[in-house]
């Protein structure tokens, strides 16, 4: 199934690689003209780090010519260890971690800076509220070389890979997407599938495991009560939990540790 009521426990071993929180509101221009000195000054003592960057959008196209758009002003707060990164601009504000500890650590790193920027910039409403969720499961780190994915995986986000006949190392890529509705205000999109993580870094060898990626990416449309924001994004984690649990087979949880 892909949605689970199976209990979401704590585990040892977490799979999550990033984790993101996304709150897009309408477009406040003060942000991208002015520099968030007062909000840098509420956040300071858990993100002291600063860069200021300019993000290049992609060509708008009118009627049907491309246009240039102007560049928009990204601000990077970072944590002292690296480890959170906190981007403003005037359409959204995000939180993400490379190194995710569980739900309740990653919601209270948000909340001072969400209630500091809901304080000062007073926006009008939260237009799309999004958690993503990217996680990597690597049969290595878990001590799992030898078990096929189809003994980790639950069947409906394997494809071919969970016929007992196919040979995985024949398979060259495995790929599944969903779009689907959670509630009546929550979506979900959904990428399950092998492949390999590219490193960018020029200095650092290429990881040449396969690993099954589960990229889950839940989100509130509407118009969300700033109020209301703390309670939605609990909401899409409940849901996130549903997911995920659903796509692992009680073989994996064993080897995550259920604590």
């Amino acid at each position: 199934m892909l949605l689970s009521d199976h209990p979401h426990p704590h585990y040892e071993k977490t799979l999550a690689h990033e984790v993101i929180c996304q709150l897009r509101f309408p477009t406040i221009l003060t942000i991208n003209n002015v520099e968030p000195a007062d909000f840098q000054e509420r956040i300071r003592e858990d993100f002291p780090q600063y860069a200021r960057k300019q993000d290049v959008l992609p060509p708008k196209v009118v009627n049907g010519k491309p246009e240039p758009q102007p560049p928009v002003t990204n601000y990077h707060f970072l944590s002292q260890d690296g480890r959170w990164k906190l981007n403003l601009t005037k359409d959204f504000i995000a939180l993400s971690t490379l190194s995710y500890p569980g739900w309740e650590e990653f919601a209270r790193m948000l909340d001072k800076p969400l209630a500091a920027f809901i304080q000062l910039y007073k926006p009008a409403y939260f237009q799309r509220v999004g958690l993503r969720y990217l996680n990597l499961i690597s049969r290595t780190a878990l001590g799992l070389e030898d078990t096929p994915w189809r003994q980790l995986i639950a069947p409906a986000y394997l494809g071919v890979l969970a016929e007992a006949d196919i040979n995985e190392d024949k398979i060259l890529s495995c790929g599944y997407d969903v779009q689907m509705k959670l509630d009546s205000s929550c979506a979900a999109k959904i990428h399950a599938g092998t492949g390999r993580l590219k490193v960018n870094n020029p200095n650092v060898p290429q990881d040449t495991e396969i690993k099954f990626i589960l990229d889950m990416d839940l989100s509130m449309g509407g118009s969300t009560p700033c109020g209301l924001a703390a309670a939605a994004l609990e909401t899409l984690h409940g849901h996130s939990a549903r997911v995920f649990e659903g796509a692992v087979t009680d073989t994996l949880r064993d080897a995550m540790g259920r604590v």
